[in-house]
């Protein structure tokens, strides 16, 4: 369920279709998001999943399913 939110989230936020991302893809060389758009999804995602990501954070994550990963810890 994470996954497909955050897919259509990130969908949106690059213009792009959902169905072209996977777990697997990493955000600046597979979906060519700029740093940028790399801020607004964190922006995005710490509303819509009510927590914080801490900047040391963002630099580890390199693909959605990393993104996927990090969203689950912080919510258990």
């Amino acid at each position: 369920m994470i996954f497909e939110k955050l897919q259509a989230m990130v969908a949106d936020q690059l213009g792009i279709p959902a169905e072209s991302i996977t777990e697997s893809s990493r955000l600046k060389e597979d979906l060519e998001a700029d740093s940028a758009s790399v801020m607004m999804l964190v922006m995005d995602v710490e509303s819509e999943f009510d927590i914080t990501i801490e900047d040391d954070a963002i630099e580890k994550v390199k693909t959605v399913g990393d993104m996927v990963r990090y969203i689950e810890e912080k919510k258990a």
